[in-house]
């Protein structure tokens, strides 16, 4: 049973239990890319059947990892499929499950509003603007978001953080942004408003069918 039901995985050369990093982040787009469909066709048609669906997948999802155990995540081990071939990237366990309970409280939430009680309201918004956003910088970014929560509440230092940012005391050359590249950024936040201002008009016109395939099928 102790085998089943562990949090992290013992590893050689690691003193506490780890999980991989490259698999958290895969599921953490697939599970961003289920979300942000779901919530998108309830916002835009009102149709909230694909959202509940998903829900309940998280929620599931997200329980598995911190009841029994990740390695029996669905999530965790389609993302393991995908990344099988690229060399282990280990974290520290103990931040990783702090930051999925937030998770798991927010969707039981969600669970509770949206499903047992079938409703929606701002609550239900905010919600699920802050799983996409917790989602998204770790699938994206590689940030775990939950993870600095962790070493804001403990005193204990968070260990194999990824990317070793628990342990980063000054960046290389080939992290530092220059003055150059920050006048790009802002020149190019610069371009795209202006580009909004004079072509909107234009760019809101939908645009027809180029073979009239459509008025051909009817």
């Amino acid at each position: 049973m102790s085998r089943i039901r562990q949090f992290g995985e013992e590893v050689a050369g690691y003193s506490i239990p780890v999980l991989n990093e490259r698999e958290i982040r895969a599921a953490a787009g697939m599970l961003f890319l289920l979300m942000f469909v779901s919530i998108q066709r309830a916002a835009s048609v009102g149709d909230f059947v694909l959202l509940k669906y998903a829900v309940v997948l998280f929620l599931t999802d997200i329980s598995i990892r911190i009841f029994i155990n990740p390695k029996f995540s669905p999530t965790l081990i389609m993302g393991r499929f995908f990344v099988r071939n690229q060399v282990p990237e280990y974290v520290g366990a103990q931040q990783k499950i702090f930051a999925w309970r937030i998770g798991f409280a927010l969707a039981s939430i969600m669970f509770v509003l949206l499903i047992v009680v079938n409703t929606y309201s701002p609550i239900t918004g905010l919600i699920c603007f802050i799983c996409l956003i917790f989602l998204f910088f770790e699938a994206v970014f590689g940030i775990c978001l939950g993870c600095k929560f962790y070493s804001m509440l403990y005193k204990e230092k968070a260990q194999y953080c990824p990317g070793e940012v628990c342990d980063l005391k000054s960046k290389q050359e080939i992290q530092i942004i220059s003055k150059i590249q920050i006048i790009i950024v802002v020149a190019f936040i610069a371009f795209m408003w202006l580009t909004i201002l004079l072509f909107n008009d234009i760019f809101v016109e939908p645009p027809y069918d180029l073979f009239g395939l459509e008025s051909a099928m009817h």
